[in-house]
Parts: C-alpha cells; sequence; structure tokens
C-alpha cells in the first residue's frame, strides 16, 4: 500500500467544508422572518419584506433540466465554434457587476447574524425616495442600515480586485468567496415550494447529471473552459500551492441539493412555530433538516471517494439526489408523518402574497436587483452543474 497522498486528501476535506458551510448559512438564510411583536415599530415589518424570495414551483421544477440542458449545450457550441475568450470576457463582467451586488448582500447578512437582529434594528436606517411629482407617490425607495453603508466600500474593493486583475494572477480565494456569495444568496432568495417539487427537481437534474458527464464530453469541456465564480477551486495542497492543480465542484452541486435542504429546514421552523409563538432566536428541533444535511455530506463524500478510485470526473447529482430524497422519506417515514410532509407547502398564503403584491407596486428596494442577479445565476448553475472533478 503507498504512502496516502494527505495534498490530495485536504483538497477533498476543504471542498466539502466549504460547500457543507455554505448550504447550511444559506439555509438560515431561507427563514421566514419572526412576526412583528406588539409594541415593535412597523417600520421594522417594512425592512424585513424587501427581499420577498423567488418561488419554485412543481411547473418549474419539470423544466430545469431542459433549461439546463439548452444552455450547456449552447456555451458548449459558442466555446467550439467562436471561442472561450468572448464567453468568458462577457461573463466576466456580468459576473463582476452581478457579485458586487452579491458579495455587499453577502456582507450585510454576516454583520446582522454576528451582532444580532434586535441589536441591528438599532442601526441608524436611511431611506432615499424618488417621488412623482404629480401626485406625489413613491417611484423608488432605497433604504439601509448605518453598517451596510460603511459595507458597500469593502464590496466595490473586492468588485475591482476581481475585474480588473489579469487571467494569470486572478486569485481562486476572490473567485471562491464570490462563488460562496452566490450561493448564499440563491439559497436565501430562491425557495422550492414543497417537498413534492424537491423530489421533482433532484430527479430530474440526477437523469440530466448523468447524460452530460456520462454521456457526453460536453460538461466537462465546458466546465473546464470558463472561467467564471460558478465553481469552488480547492488546490491539491496542505500549503495552498497550485502546482497540482485544484479539486472543483459545481455551484449547481451545491445549490440544488441546497435548496431541498433548507426546504427541510423551513419546514421545521414551520411545525415549531406552529406550536409556540417563533422569535428571532427561538432554538427549535431540526430532525429534517439534520437528517438532509447529513446525507448531502455522505453522498459527497461517496461522490469524491469513487472519483478517487477511478480518477474520473462524477456527476454529484448521481449520489446526492438519491441521498436527499431517501433522507427525508425516511426521516418522514421513522416519525410516521409522510403525508403531511407530502401535502405540506411552503407557498405564502393568497392573501399575503396579495398584500405583498400590493406594497411592491409601490416600492422597489435595491435588494430586488441582487435578487435578479442571483435567479440568473442560478439557471448558469444549473448548465454548470459538473459534479466533483479532479
Amino acid at each position: 500500500m503507498g504512502t496516502p497522498d494527505w495534498d490530495l486528501f485536504s483538497s477533498y476535506a476543504g471542498l466539502l467544508t466549504l460547500a457543507s458551510a455554505s448550504i447550511y448559512a444559506g439555509s438560515f438564510g431561507s427563514l421566514p422572518n419572526p412576526k412583528r411583536k406588539p409594541g415593535q415599530n412597523p417600520s421594522d415589518d417594512e425592512e424585513n419584506e424587501e427581499d420577498e424570495p423567488e418561488r419554485v414551483s412543481s411547473e418549474d421544477a419539470w423544466l430545469f433540466p431542459l433549461i439546463g440542458s439548452v444552455t450547456l449545450l449552447g456555451l458548449y457550441l459558442v466555446i467550439k465554434y467562436v471561442g472561450k475568450e468572448w464567453i468568458n470576457w462577457i461573463l466576466g463582467w456580468y459576473f463582476s457587476f452581478a457579485g458586487l451586488g452579491s458579495i455587499w448582500k453577502s456582507s450585510i447578512a454576516a454583520v446582522s447574524f454576528t451582532v444580532g437582529s434586535e441589536r441591528w434594528k438599532k442601526f441608524e436606517k436611511y431611506t432615499f425616495k424618488i417621488h412623482r411629482h404629480s401626485d406625489s407617490s413613491v417611484l423608488l425607495s432605497l433604504s439601509a442600515r448605518s453598517p451596510s453603508l460603511y459595507l458597500f466600500p469593502f464590496s466595490l474593493l473586492f468588485f475591482a480586485l476581481y475585474t480588473f486583475a489579469s487571467t494569470d494572477r486572478k486569485s481562486v480565494l476572490l473567485s471562491d468567496i464570490l462563488s460562496l456569495s452566490f450561493s448564499h444568496n440563491a439559497l436565501s432568495l430562491i425557495r422550492i415550494d414543497s417537498f413534492k417539487t424537491g423530489t421533482i427537481l433532484l430527479s430530474g437534474l440526477f437523469f440530466y447529471d448523468i447524460w452530460w458527464v456520462f454521456g457526453t464530453k460536453v460538461m466537462v469541456e465546458v466546465a473546464t473552459s470558463l472561467d467564471a465564480p460558478i465553481k469552488l477551486l480547492w488546490p491539491k495542497s496542505l500549503t495552498f500551492a497550485d502546482t497540482r492543480g485544484y479539486t472543483m465542484l459545481g455551484l449547481g452541486d451545491i445549490v440544488i441539493p441546497g435548496m431541498f435542504i433548507a426546504l427541510a429546514l423551513r419546514y421545521d421552523y414551520h411545525r415549531f412555530s406552529e406550536k409556540s409563538p417563533a422569535t428571532a432566536n427561538a432554538k427549535f428541533r431540526k430532525p429534517y433538516f439534520y437528517a438532509s444535511l447529513a446525507a448531502y455530506i455522505s453522498g459527497l463524500v461517496v461522490t469524491v471517494s469513487v472519483m478517487h478510485f477511478f480518477g474520473k470526473a462524477q456527476p454529484a447529482l448521481l449520489y446526492l439526489s438519491p441521498a436527499c430524497i431517501l433522507s427525508f422519506l425516511t426521516t418522514a417515514l421513522v416519525r410516521g408523518e409522510l403525508a403531511d410532509t407530502w401535502a405540506w407547502s411552503d407557498a405564502p398564503a393568497p392573501a399575503a402574497a396579495a398584500d405583498h403584491q400590493a406594497k411592491g407596486a409601490d416600492t422597489n428596494h435595491m435588494d430586488g436587483v441582487v435578487q435578479e442577479g442571483e435567479k440568473a445565476a442560478l439557471t448558469d448553475e444549473a448548465a454548470m452543474d459538473v459534479g466533483a472533478a479532479q
């Protein structure tokens, strides 16, 4: 038996840690805000509603493999017949500007979590509004707490470092930070509406991943040709040297299962909030969340193990999709709750949705721009779901 390759094993462990931590943070970011307490400032409700999530329904889930396939094939044809330089140039600028908002939003979420929601709401809030002259109605309203304004120059600095650094000098660390911010915001802002939808989504992308990785060379060709923050990289070295290259994991292998795991956490929270009032720092049992997160980690370990043994790129969703689905089904069956969990929907009540839509007609918040960027980035992530590549 040869000497263990600790450099390679460390890259596997680092990649697994980044992916799991991203899903953990994004899942908690997807939790709904607690209802306003009596006597609390009503403006806090307005602030909480700025980030209205995008819901993925079962009808949307059926289309994901088709949209991903068309996008992936289109990128492959452009790379093959036009060249990767042009597509990398376009994607570079797109992800730079989208990353500016994404890094800003993730840094705000990190600071808000660190100081706590109650203390965060004590910071000065600044609001900028544009009114229509004829009837004084609000055309645009931008609001932010004071720490958010201080964090914006940091995001601009990151934007400059990533955008204007030459390709050979562009840091993998910068790319990974940008990728993690996209993953965090996608999990926070794009939500599966039920376990039925999640099962359809994971099942469809299970076959999508197998076909494009094992059936053709398209997936690997596109993934290795594009220089964009749509994958996590970890150097195959304990000293973080890049001489041996990098271990890679596509963001689709984080975001797609991550949305299912975040749904499990919201279901745990839903069960808790039905029994007791929800508060900002409430602790509650999380059987479905921990089961699905453990299944994801186990599936990723199997993925890299098979990849290491055969020395060939693997479609990660081949292992992650069944692991997540089976964790949900097993937990629900053991707890005798399968019928209830399958019928549960995370979609907002019609009255609440109509009320938010009416408010949104009057006010457009700054985070809406970030949300659109994350939705577009998720489409690219689904198309670039490359699995773990050695």
